[in-house]
């Protein structure tokens, strides 16, 4: 039985949005079971896929949490 983790982040996929939508998350489900069967075999019951949320101040990048590091991104572009 194959467990697989998704973790995304707490942000939204779209303006005005904080959080993934319950139909992406429903795609996000189908699509990795789907992927388990084409490339292992196991089947759609078997598999379970656990989607975590991860908030924005939990999570860095660059040495930096996300939110200053996209700042300092923004800033050498312009």
């Amino acid at each position: 039985m194959p467990i697989v983790t998704i973790q995304i982040t707490r942000e939204g996929s779209g303006p005005g949005r904080d959080a993934a939508t319950t139909e992406e998350k429903a795609a996000l489900i189908k699509g990795a079971s789907q992927l388990m069967l084409d490339v292992l075999n196991k089947p759609l019951d078997a598999t379970f896929v656990v989607i975590e949320e991860v908030e924005m101040e939990n999570f860095g990048w660059g040495g930096l949490p996300v939110a200053d590091f996209r700042k300092q991104l923004a800033a050498k572009k312009k």
